[in-house]
C-alpha cells in the first residue's frame, strides 16, 4: 500500500541507457552506481539512488515528506500520516501502525482468499483472460473497500477517483493537477457524508472506518476534517499498489515456469518469492523527499528547500546491498529492501499488502497452478507514478468450478 508523492514522472531512461518499462531492472542497477553523480536533467533535482544514500536521506530528521505548500494526489490539505513529519507524524503512526500490524492484519486471510475464489470463478472455465481488470484489480479494491466499511455498490467512484489522481489526463503539469483536484473534491465530498452518516448510528460498524471514529490522538476523538484526511490516502493506497504488485507479481511467474512450479508445489516458499519478487519488480519506483538543513549528497553540499528524488527500485538493485541483484532468487537471505520505502515514512500498509499479496498469488496458484502469458500478446507494463502490468493476457488450460 505504499504510495509515491504524484509529481512529474522520472524514470532512468533521462541518465542511462538501455531502460524499457518491460525490463527496467539493469537500468536501475546502473543508476543505483552512477547516482552520486547525477542530477535530473530539467530541473537538477539530485537522484538518491544508492542503498546506503537511500537510507540516509530517508532515516533523517533533517528530511521531510513534502515542502509544506503543496500537497499532491489532488489533496487539498496534508494526507495523514503520508503529509506529517516530526512529533505530529508519530503521533498518528502511533494510533494507525497498531490497525496494521502482522498480527492484526493476520485474521484478514480467509477473506482475500474468498474474494480471490469469487472473481477466480468467473474466468476458469474460459482457458484465457485479462488478469488485471479480471482480478489485480478487483481483489484489493472490493477487499480494502469491505475492510473501510464502504460500499461495493460504489466500488465505480472509488476506481474513477484513484485512477484520476494517480494517473491524471491533462498535457501539461497545471492540467494533471487540476485534474487530480477535481477527483480529490469529489472524494472529499463523498467521504464528508459517509462521516454524516456514520454519526447517526447507534454504535459504531465493526469495520475501520468504525475503529477511527472511536480512536483519540493525545486524549481527544478525530474530528471530520482528520478522519477524511486519513480514508482519503487509506483510499488510494489500498485500491492502487496492492492491483500494481499483484500484476507484476503475476506476470513475472507467467514468464516463468521453473520458478511458477517450485512454488506452486511447495507453497511454503511463497512469502520468500513476494518478498523477493517486491525487491525486484518495485512497483513504488521512487519518491520525493525534501531537505530542511544542508545536506551533502554525491559530495555536493545542497541547501535546504532542496527535493531529492529516491529511486526505490535503483536502491533495490544496488550491488554494493544485493549480491548478483539481476537475479532473482527465492532463498535470497537478509532481503532488506526498500519496496514498501524506508525510514520515517515506511509504508504503513506493508503487512496488508503483503497478506493480500500472499493470500490472492496462492489461491489463484492452487485453482490454476499452470498459466502462461497467451500466444501472440504481449503484457503492457505502464509506470506513471506505479510501474503495473495493466495489460496482464493469460493463457491457462480450462477447468470446472
Amino acid at each position: 500500500m505504499a504510495v509515491k508523492d504524484q509529481g512529474d514522472v522520472f524514470t532512468p531512461a533521462e541518465l542511462v541507457d538501455g531502460y524499457s518499462e518491460a525490463c527496467p531492472h539493469a537500468a536501475y542497477r546502473d543508476l543505483a552506481i552512477r547516482a552520486p553523480l547525477l542530477e535530473r536533467p530539467d530541473d537538477g533535482v539530485p537522484v538518491v539512488a544508492s542503498m546506503a544514500d537511500v537510507l540516509r536521506v530517508t532515516q533523517s530528521r533533517d528530511v521531510r515528506s513534502t515542502d509544506g505548500k503543496a500537497f499532491e494526489l489532488g489533496g487539498q490539505r496534508p494526507l495523514i500520516p503520508l503529509h506529517l513529519d516530526g512529533p505530529e507524524h508519530t503521533r498518528y503512526r502511533r494510533l494507525l501502525d497498531p490497525l496494521f500490524a502482522p498480527r492484526a492484519v493476520a485474521r484478514y486471510a480467509s477473506a482475500v482468499e474468498e474474494l480471490a475464489d469469487e472473481l477466480i470463478d468467473e474466468f476458469i472455465g474460459a482457458g484465457e483472460v485479462e488478469l488485471y481488470s479480471a482480478f489485480c484489480q478487483p481483489l484489493p479494491s472490493r477487499f480494502f473497500t469491505a475492510l473501510l466499511g464502504l460500499s461495493r455498490d460504489d466500488l465505480p467512484v472509488f476506481l474513477d477517483f484513484k485512477e484520476s489522481v494517480v494517473r491524471p489526463a491533462g498535457g501539461t503539469l497545471e492540467e494533471q493537477r487540476e485534474f487530480q483536484r477535481a477527483a480529490g473534491g469529489r472524494i472529499y465530498e463523498y467521504l464528508a457524508a459517509e462521516l454524516e452518516r456514520r454519526r447517526g448510528d447507534a454504535a459504531p460498524r465493526p469495520d475501520l472506518i468504525g475503529g477511527l471514529l472511536t480512536a483519540e490522538v493525545d486524549g481527544h476523538r478525530l474530528d471530520d476534517q482528520t478522519l477524511i484526511d486519513i480514508c482519503y490516502l487509506l483510499v488510494i493506497a489500498g485500491l492502487d499498489t496492492v492491483a500494481s504488485s499483484l500484476s507484476l507479481l503475476i506476470a513475472w511467474f507467467a514468464q516463468h515456469h521453473d520458478e511458477r512450479r517450485r512454488v506452486v508445489d511447495d507453497p511454503t516458499l511463497l512469502p520468500a518469492a513476494v518478498e523477493e519478487l517486491m525487491r525486484f519488480e518495485s512497483p513504488v519506483p521512487l519518491g520525493h523527499r525534501h531537505l530542511v538543513a544542508e545536506m551533502e549528497i554525491g559530495g555536493t553540499a545542497y541547501p535546504a528547500g532542496t527535493k531529492v528524488e529516491v529511486v526505490w527500485a535503483a536502491a533495490n538493485v544496488d550491488p554494493e546491498a544485493f549480491d548478483d541483484p539481476l537475479t532473482v532468487d527465492f532463498a535470497r537471505s537478509g532481503n532488506r529492501h526498500v519496496a514498501f520505502a524506508s525510514g520515517f515514512h515506511r509504508c504503513l500498509g506493508s503487512h496488508l499488502a503483503r497478506l493480500e499479496l500472499r493470500a490472492g498469488i496462492g489461491q489463484l496458484h492452487r485453482r490454476i497452478p499452470d498459466y502462461w502469458i497467451s500466444p501472440g500478446h504481449d503484457v503492457e507494463y505502464t509506470n506513471y507514478s506505479v510501474r503495473a502490468a495493466e495489460n496482464l493476457p493469460l493463457g491457462f488450460a480450462a477447468v470446472g468450478r
